[in-house]
């Protein structure tokens, strides 16, 4: 495993772990730490022995913003031709499931990252928002199109234009976490989700998660077209024939992965 400067990775069975490591910033997105992200998630969704990721930070904070320090004095120009932030677009790539665990502060590129991620399992501390209207500037890494299309356009102007931020009950709501547990479980919970979705049909999994992201992010005649052809093809593999003859001779799958 390669050796980061801002992230920890692990392996939990049929799980890869990715902690955000930098604890005296709260976990402040730079473009290192992004970049180290990525290359891990890319280096995981490579290997046949996982089946499922999970993306934590601390209990303190998931992530508490990007790095200002960063951007304080750049242009808008040197900004643009850097593009750092766009390295998050890279985990949209990533074919197996990414399950972010939050706990603490999920802010600003913080919860731009958690909302890229498949599912979010929360900590009963999270507490998710967008405050870049503080700044002078609104979110920049998918927060207002994304945050939009989840709680829905009432929430995220309040949250994008008066800087509301959401509890993890209030998340859980609006639909933006699929489970508030107690901080003491919160990453245990997230891998246990992880490992039951990596002992499924990987295929399957992988055309899913690629089906309901078309949903999300395209017109729905097109997300139509595209989970009928995915569910054609899926009728081609070997995971189909033994998931249905499991099914009727009433057994557990053996799925593997054709």
């Amino acid at each position: 495993m390669s050796v980061y400067e801002t992230i920890l990775v692990e392996i939990h069975d049929k799980v890869g772990l990715v902690r955000l490591n930098r604890p005296k910033a709260l976990n402040a997105l730079n473009s290192t730490l992004l970049g180290e992200l990525v290359a891990a998630l890319q280096i995981l969704d490579a290997d046949t022995s996982v089946g499922a990721i999970v993306v934590t930070g601390s209990e303190r904070a998931f992530a508490a913003g990007a790095d200002i320090k960063e951007m304080v004095d750049a242009s808008a120009v040197e900004m643009l031709l850097r593009d750092f932030i766009s390295q998050i677009d890279g985990i949209r790539s990533i074919k197996k499931p990414v399950i972010a665990a939050v706990s603490g502060w999920c802010l600003g590129g913080g919860n731009e990252l958690a909302m890229s991620c498949d599912m979010i399992v929360a900590s009963d501390t999270a507490r998710f928002g967008q405050p870049e209207i503080n700044l002078g500037v609104i979110p920049g890494a998918g927060g207002t199109q994304r945050l939009a299309r989840t709680v829905g356009k009432a929430v995220a102007m309040e949250m994008v234009l008066n800087n509301r931020t959401l509890s993890a009950l209030e998340a859980q709501q609006f639909g933006l976490v699929n489970r508030v547990v107690p901080v003491d479980c919160y990453l245990e919970e997230a891998l246990s989700l992880a490992a039951e979705i990596a002992n499924r049909a990987p295929l399957a999994i992988r055309f899913g998660k690629d089906a309901i992201n078309q949903a999300f992010e395209t017109f729905l005649a097109d997300g139509l077209a595209d989970e009928r052809r995915s569910f054609y093809f899926l009728f081609s593999t070997d995971d189909q024939q033994e998931g249905m003859q499991a099914f009727i001779e009433k057994r557990d799958p053996e799925w593997k992965g054709v």
